[in-house]
């Protein structure tokens, strides 16, 4: 399946939520620290619990190359576990010069064999487009981010009275030729998605910042329903994977995602 495939399919099941694997071994259970690959036994509990739920994952890179090749191996190991019917995002938020970029493409899409890519545009077209030439990805470009600093460039006011990541959004779908972007945008910021949310066109949505962060997820549910699109995801990560700390984390884990896509069809069949 492509990855476009494969998000169209969990979404038509109501399936919203991305879960972040952020897998820090200093705040996985004490009871997991004695084993010999502590996170590799975390990531599989919780996948085990979870997969049936999901609509996607997120690996997020720093949390494995801090530990060098055994992090890279973790990486693959991961992605093996998981279901190949559900889209598997690379959190690495690459971009740079043309030919620096075709080997992060090549890294991510071909040795580790991710669906998705989160992006940073900052370069411009010529350091997406050997992501953008891999038409069976989802190519999760940086619009508007969920953390505070998020003003210092992203809320930058052009000449012509637009932002910055507003200009970034009709770049990305420009680039979207092959069908294979889309945005991410913070769930923090709701009043922006509800403002912006006609620019997206048909790009698929990925929005961090819910729970932990602050992000309303009633706000985001709403705002897709009143607008008919379905095509977003929503990443959780703390507030799944660290939901527990006892031996039922993994168990633990599983209610909380069904939890929110109860919640997710509550709102959506208001």
């Amino acid at each position: 399946m492509t990855a476009q495939e494969k998000l169209k399919q969990k979404n038509s099941q109501q399936k919203f939520i991305c879960i972040g694997l952020d897998t820090d071994i200093a705040k996985i259970p004490a009871h997991l620290q004695s084993k010999v690959n502590p996170v590799m036994e975390f990531n599989k509990a919780i996948i085990n619990h979870t997969a049936e739920h999901a609509a996607a994952y997120k690996i997020n890179f720093a949390f494995y190359e801090k530990d060098g090749a055994a992090g890279f191996k973790n990486i693959l190991e991961t992605i093996s576990l998981i279901p190949k019917n559900i889209l598997i995002i690379a959190d690495a938020k690459r971009g740079d010069i043309g030919n620096t970029s075709k080997m992060y493409s090549d890294a991510v899409y071909d040795y580790f064999n991710f669906d998705s890519i989160t992006l940073n545009p900052y370069m411009g077209s010529d350091s997406m487009l050997p992501f953008l030439d891999r038409k069976d990805k989802i190519n999760f470009i940086l619009t508007l981010t969920s953390n505070p600093g998020s003003s210092d460039f992203e809320k930058l006011k052009l000449i012509d009275g637009t932002y910055l990541y507003q200009r970034v959004i009709k770049q990305v779908n420009d680039w979207n030729k092959n069908q294979n972007c889309g945005i991410v945008f913070g769930a923090t910021n709701s009043n922006e998605l509800i403002e912006n949310m006609s620019s997206f066109k048909n790009l698929p949505v990925l929005l961090p910042g819910i729970g932990v962060q602050g992000g309303s997820l009633q706000d985001v549910i709403n705002a897709f329903k009143s607008n008919k699109r379905n095509n977003y995801i929503i990443n959780s990560s703390r507030g799944i994977i660290y939901k527990d700390n006892s031996e039922k984390f993994a168990v633990e884990a599983g209610k909380e995602i069904i939890s929110l896509n109860q919640e997710i069809k509550n709102i959506i069949d208001e």
